[in-house]
């Protein structure tokens, strides 16, 4: 299939937590010795400007995301050489990548709530102006912000080829290189719509997360916007690959 419509081609993004990370969640703590393999775990920010220094990452991020996104949810989203993209991967926005062994794992995309490209903005402000019908307009309780130090996640995923007792590691190493790059950026707070569970966690892993809208039952899931506040969160420890 190739671009169609871009207003029709959303879907509200969620992040899934399979009944067995959720046990994990809710017992394992979170500050508990590192396993063996979360070291091989590599963290990249690549966008379209630098793209060039990492072979096909980028290429292997959108194929994932087609994977999870096209493949098993069955979103109808616009898809391209076995790659998903939309009109929000633009030259200003940001793609976290969690890799191991050039395999990628995990990923989030980034978007600055200052964006502008033709007639879109970022997702959460064209739902709400009523460009995105899967997404309700009433998704925020006040005006979408748009401030430079606010970013928008979207896209974020983690691959269900990974086993239980890996996925924690993974998705704490992804929701950190969300914070990071956010914080490099200039931003100080990252909005998205998340589910209760997530939020939860969140807050386990000491990041705030403050509701920004209802709660909604979206691709049968129960979804909240909620706004997080990264700006203390962020390891400052630089990752492998930049």
């Amino acid at each position: 299939m190739g671009i169609q419509n871009a207003k029709s081609h959303q879907r509200a993004e969620t992040i899934q937590l399979e009944p067995s990370v959720q046990a994990a969640l809710q017992t394992r703590p979170v500050d508990s010795d590192v396993p063996s393999y979360a070291t091989r775990l590599e963290e990249t920010v690549v966008h379209i400007g630098n793209q060039y220094r990492y072979g096909q990452l980028y290429s292997d991020f959108l194929k994932a995301r087609k994977s999870v996104f096209i493949d098993q949810k069955e979103w109808d989203l616009p898809h391209t050489e076995g790659m998903e993209f939309d009109q929000y991967d633009t030259p200003q926005s940001r793609s976290v990548v969690i890799h191991e062994y050039g395999r990628v794992l995990a990923g989030v995309r980034l978007l600055p709530t200052t964006a502008q490209c033709g007639c879109y903005t970022y997702m959460l402000k064209d739902a709400q102006r009523g460009m995105l019908p899967d997404i309700p307009e009433y998704v925020l309780y006040e005006e979408a912000p748009v401030m430079p130090h606010v970013w928008e996640a979207t896209r974020l995923f983690l691959s269900r080829n990974e086993p239980a007792h890996r996925r924690l590691a993974i998705q704490t190493k992804l929701i950190r290189g969300m914070a990071r790059a956010a914080t490099e950026q200039g931003a100080t707070h990252v909005i998205g719509i998340v589910p209760a569970v997530f939020q939860r966690w969140m807050n386990r892993l000491g990041m705030s997360a403050l509701p920004m809208g209802p709660k909604l039952a979206i691709s049968g899931d129960n979804t909240q916007a909620a706004i997080m506040h990264v700006a203390n969160y962020a390891d400052p420890t630089p990752p492998d690959a930049r």
